[in-house]
């Protein structure tokens, strides 16, 4: 990879005089109190306008949401050495030599829409070795199965129903996805492995309304597809979606403004680009990971920290995932699925 530049010392573009600003409808993305009753936040709101909310400072838990006992909750130190553990687990994940980046002009301002980088993002990767392997190549299958605009609905065929289960059943495969399990069954979450997966089906593939139809969109398709919302492009945190859209030339990058300090895969990279004509003012992705890693870390910050930050580990360095829970309707007696969920500056 390329040796990492001088970054600006938060790589989200938008500035603190936003912080509770008045609601204006015109806006894709808010910065006041209410974001996120309403599931409409900035990405970086959480970093200039939020103070810190990770729950009990002085027992280094969380005791809102996600686990309800002292028994059962899972500390800080819990879910950096789980989030670690994660990590060192990715078999699957790209080798220095399997991605090269072409980053470019590095943004200290998001809001402009100008196309400072002519060449694409991704230079190269090893799609033979990558994509072929059996967690990649049913993820990517998924892809297709959506409608990038909220409003319209989602209707899956039997097929598809099916490449959802192979997704879930290739990644439980995976030591990533056994050693989550058994992290979250010590921790009195699930009993079973079934009741796990089928939990996961639920919280990810389920459809819900961000809009007036019952069944548009899923925590699936917002953060690892990407939808577009009042003209803007809203979730879309996955690399792998990126760079085949990339490739077809349905997607045209325009600058980075936040490189992640490691100097491996996966690393972590936010950037500014166009979706077949729709603006992504800050997106943030892991780089060079699995498929079953990304789904994975973002499930243990939703099942231990649902609608809060989640402070982990990986690789050494300190890294931020923040989930969403959508509160507008629930599953299996009232549990929340995910409405979004993506890194952010620890």
């Amino acid at each position: 990879m390329p040796s990492k530049d001088s970054r600006p010392p938060s790589y989200f573009g938008s500035e603190q005089r936003r912080c509770n600003e008045k609601y204006n409808p015109r806006d894709v993305c808010h910065c006041n109190d209410k974001c996120g009753q309403f599931q409409n936040c900035c990405e970086d709101y959480h970093i200039h306008c939020r103070p810190d909310n990770i729950g009990d400072k002085e027992n280094n838990t969380v005791n809102e949401g996600g686990f309800s006992t002292r028994d059962d909750a899972i500390t800080n130190e819990e879910l950096a050495r789980a989030s670690e553990q994660l990590y060192q687990s990715d078999r699957n994940r790209a080798q220095e030599s399997d991605i090269i980046l072409n980053k470019q002009h590095l943004a200290s301002k998001t809001k402009g829409q100008e196309d400072e980088s002519p060449e694409p993002l991704f230079q190269y990767v090893n799609e033979g070795k990558l994509f072929s392997k059996p967690t990649y190549a049913s993820f990517i299958k998924l892809l297709d199965n959506y409608h990038k605009k909220v409003g319209t609905g989602e209707e899956f065929t039997t097929d598809q129903l099916k490449e959802q289960d192979t997704f879930l059943m290739e990644i439980m495969k995976t030591d990533i996805m056994k050693e989550l399990y058994r992290f979250l069954h010590s921790k009195n979450r699930y009993d079973t492995e079934a009741e796990f997966v089928a939990d996961l089906k639920q919280m990810w593939f389920g459809l819900y309304s961000r809009s007036k139809d019952d069944s548009d969109s899923s925590g699936f398709e917002h953060v690892f597809i990407g939808e577009v919302k009042k003209g803007k492009v809203s979730g879309f945190h996955n690399w792998i979606r990126f760079y085949l859209l990339e490739k077809t030339g349905v997607i045209n990058y325009l600058s980075y403004n936040y490189d992640g300090p490691w100097t491996s895969y996966p690393d972590v990279l936010g950037m500014q680009f166009n979706w077949d004509g729709f603006y992504k003012e800050v997106g943030t992705s892991f780089i060079g990971s699995s498929p079953e890693f990304e789904f994975g870390l973002y499930s243990l910050c939703f099942i231990a920290r649902p609608g809060k930050m989640c402070h982990l580990k990986i690789g050494g360095y300190d890294l931020g995932v923040q989930t969403y829970t959508w509160d507008k309707s629930t599953y299996d007696n009232g549990k929340k699925y995910i409405a979004t969920a993506y890194v952010v500056s620890p």
